[in-house]
């Protein structure tokens, strides 16, 4: 299963300007990566980001790219890290944003407790810039409702040896982006629950499934999705990350039109989704991302950004500020 592919000659045929071009962003979420997908490197995203919006930095996570070849393959990842440190190294002397300000690396944390010392090397490598780690746990029993490119075992989040791993998260300073689908966000309840001092983002608001057996349940996902996130705000370690919309699994199917959608349908799609974020936890615990360049298959991004200032047009100057910018910033430990 592949993402859609990205059409540079389709997401031609609509270009927009940007929205109120002097409000900041912290992009919360992206990835480079090169060879064998169609490379997406720092170049790419800087034009990209170059579309008129205030892209003050952003934040890398891991993708398996650039992975070492050889050794032990726990200390594999710690080619990615390396690689994406030397990218925001030259984004620093560029004049433009901080590509890469924060770094989200991968560490196999059902190695338990021996995952500590590849820990240790993962925020030497990343040179400073190390923030957290990803270790995905999107998983269906439904081959057709699976979204995602990986391909975990099922209740990863509940087996004792990722959990041994997940305990040396805290004591390194790392936080946890924490990626799955609705019908398992029973199992990030727990796992916050057991470690509230482990600081933890749910990327993607969750992944409300909307294609194989979800497809037109709608109202079905929304209420099982909705409920879940109002559990999960009870939480104080956890945050959330709102986008990824461009993403199959949603069902929206914008890379299916004959044109890309313009700002102002994508805005309307997405707006009860956002709203219904927000209210669960609050914008000092959101943050928007672009979730490039999977999401580049769907819409470009300056439009991207485009939608979420239509969708919050008219919140308050400090919802705004949290949701585009600040909780990112805070969360990530992004200097500003």
């Amino acid at each position: 299963m592949r993402h859609p592919p990205v059409r540079p000659d389709w997401l031609a045929q609509h270009r927009e300007a940007a929205l109120e071009p002097d409000l900041p962003i912290i992009d919360a979420h992206h990835h480079l990566w090169g060879a064998p997908r169609d490379p997406y490197l720092l170049d790419d995203f800087l034009a990209d980001a170059a579309g008129g919006h205030d892209i003050r930095a952003s934040v890398f996570i891991e993708c398996e790219t650039h992975y070492r070849d050889s050794g032990d393959p726990l200390y594999h990842p710690l080619g990615e890290t390396e690689f994406v440190a030397a990218a925001a190294r030259r984004a620093a002397a560029l004049d433009g944003p901080r590509v890469a300000a924060a770094i989200v690396g991968f560490a196999e944390l059902r190695a338990g407790a021996a995952i500590r010392p590849v820990l240790e090397a993962q925020i030497a490598a990343g040179g400073g810039g190390l923030r957290g780690v990803r270790h995905i746990a999107a998983w269906h029993p439904d081959p057709a409702a699976r979204g995602s490119l990986a391909t975990p075992p099922p209740m990863l989040l509940l087996d004792p040896a990722f959990r041994a791993g997940f305990a040396q998260l805290a004591p390194l300073g790392l936080s946890f982006d924490a990626w799955m689908y609705h019908t398992q966000l029973a199992e990030l309840r727990d796992l916050a629950d057991a470690f509230p001092e482990t600081q933890i983002v749910l990327n993607h608001v969750g992944g409300p499934l909307g294609i194989g057996p979800y497809a037109g349940r709608q109202r079905h996902v929304t209420a099982a999705w909705s409920a879940a996130l109002r559990e999960l705000a009870h939480c104080p370690n956890l945050h959330l990350k709102i986008g990824g919309f461009g993403m199959r699994l949603f069902g929206y199917g914008f890379h299916e039109a004959a044109m890309p959608p313009a700002s102002d349908q994508l805005a309307e799609a997405w707006r009860p989704a956002v709203e219904t974020c927000v209210e669960a936890f609050g914008a000092d615990r959101c943050m928007f991302e672009s979730n490039f360049p999977v999401d580049k298959a769907g819409f470009a991004y300056t439009t991207l950004w485009n939608a979420f200032k239509r969708i919050t047009a008219g919140w308050s100057a400090h919802e705004r500020a949290a949701l585009f910018h600040d909780t990112a910033a805070r969360f990530y430990r992004i200097a500003v």
